[in-house]
């Protein structure tokens, strides 16, 4: 609707000349629904519902990384540091390349994964089949399946998993900036502030993945 209202605006101002009041005819207002956040237990219950050892890791990695779907699908194994402790994010939707925490939860679970599968040196999750990139809509099927099996909010998707890592991180008190960084989000108001956040200062930011194991040791 408001394509069709800007085209018509546009042919009365700029062709016809004729003021065009937006106050007459005002443009719909969009409902921007956020995606919907798990708690600590119910990211738990969802990789418990997840048989598969791949799709288990890949869940884990973006819960406790906060990437994308698309960069875990392009994920190498050089990319995992586990001197660092650190994921080298480089697929990423602004062309960017960044650093993001690895959990000591998520290596186990992508150490696990990896000596069960091959030993993968390339492509980290390759297709079984074709040896290439997994597609965005498997993950998403996968993900539809974990979340009937273990009875969690039907709008939860592969996103609400970076979602959840970025309100998780907020509520312990992680600064704006460095979880910014930490997604790669290329805001023009805030590039300035987290493109110039030191890599060292990352590496102390305790990924959500690994607070309810470390709580538990105290």
């Amino acid at each position: 609707l408001n394509l069709y209202n800007s085209a018509i605006r546009f042919f009365y101002r700029n062709v016809l000349h004729i003021l065009w009041d937006d106050i007459t005819i005002p443009r719909m207002i969009l409902e921007h629904k956020l995606p919907t956040v798990l708690t600590i237990d119910e990211i738990d219950r969802l990789l418990d519902a997840v048989d598969d050892i791949k799709y288990k890791a890949m869940f884990a990695t973006m819960y406790s990384s906060g990437m994308r779907v698309s960069e875990v699908i392009h994920l190498h194994y050089d990319d995992i540091s586990r001197t660092k402790m650190q994921i080298h994010v480089r697929d990423t939707k602004n062309r960017m390349d960044r650093y993001t925490v690895l959990s000591k939860r998520c290596l186990d679970i992508l150490t696990q994964y990896w000596f069960e599968k091959g030993r993968p040196r390339g492509i980290l999750f390759p297709n079984k089949f074709t040896g290439n990139y997994l597609t965005v809509s498997t993950l998403e099927q996968v993900m539809r399946r974990a979340v009937s099996e273990a009875e969690l909010p039907a709008g939860a998707t592969p996103h609400s998993l970076r979602h959840s890592f970025a309100t998780h991180l907020m509520e312990q008190g992680v600064e704006r900036q460095n979880i910014q960084a930490l997604l790669g989000h290329r805001d023009p108001k805030s590039t300035e502030v987290y493109l110039h956040v030191s890599n060292k200062s990352l590496m102390g930011i305790q990924s959500p993945f690994d607070r309810k194991e470390g709580a538990g040791h105290e």
